[in-house]
């Protein structure tokens, strides 16, 4: 089963939870402050999945966000007693794949992980740097190709780079100003209904893929969807 990092100064919160993961068959591994959850990612100790209080001593859990995406997809799950909308958008932005508020059900918390350990498990997304794979559909980034059933699909360069975006992370989710700026750069002046306009035509031309696949996460952004 999987090795998951619970990551909250609340003792009692840790050893529940901890306790609930070993009943699933999962191996915990605790942290109280963030600096302890950097420590444990740049070892060579392998988490398949982390469960981040956002609120955490030294280091919060929007930074350790930002700093375990620069260079891994692992599954990241934000905990917090704070729901309002800006924070959730804040976690989704720092790239966080889900958002619990506390006090939180110890059953649905486990379903959520069961989801996001599935689909960091599930289907064949990259076999090599260059080719990128799912349900079908193909991305050859050497040859700047994507085919959908052998069927070649053609992209804007702009629409290309939004689907290999957010096909390289499925499951996660980008927000709007997230794709504007990774995909027109920081110094664009257009605002995000560009982005909205370029995903729907993205979209469309995918056809039933694209239906399937490719959601809206309403008042957030997108994300690549594995059935």
């Amino acid at each position: 089963m999987a090795k998951i990092l619970i990551a909250d100064d609340e003792s009692k919160l840790r050893r529940l939870v901890c306790d609930f993961l070993r009943r699933s068959g999962h191996t915990p591994v605790e942290a109280s402050t963030g600096r302890e959850v950097l420590d444990i990612f740049n070892s060579d100790e392998k988490i398949d999945l982390y469960l981040l209080d956002i609120m955490i001593p030294e280091v919060d859990g929007w930074e350790l966000c930002r700093q375990i995406r620069k260079t891994s997809s692992v599954p990241i799950i934000l905990l917090t007693a704070r729901s309002a909308e800006y924070d959730q958008i804040m976690g989704f932005d720092a790239g966080a794949d889900d958002y619990v508020t506390k006090p939180f059900s110890l059953a649905v918390l486990m379903k959520r992980i069961d989801v996001l350990l599935k689909r960091s498990a599930s289907g064949k997304v990259r076999t090599d740097k260059d080719i990128i794979s799912l349900d079908g559909l193909l991305i050859n980034n050497d040859a700047h190709q994507v085919t959908i059933d052998g069927q070649p699909i053609e992209l804007t360069l702009k629409e290309y780079n939004i689907l290999e975006k957010l096909i390289s992370s499925r499951g996660r989710v980008y927000t709007r100003e997230q794709l504007l700026d990774d995909i027109w750069g920081y110094d664009y002046v257009g605002d995000t209904r560009n982005v909205d306009s370029h995903v729907a035509r993205l979209r469309g031309k995918l056809g039933v893929w694209g239906s399937n696949h490719l959601k809206t996460i309403y008042g957030i952004g997108y994300k690549i969807e594995v059935n």
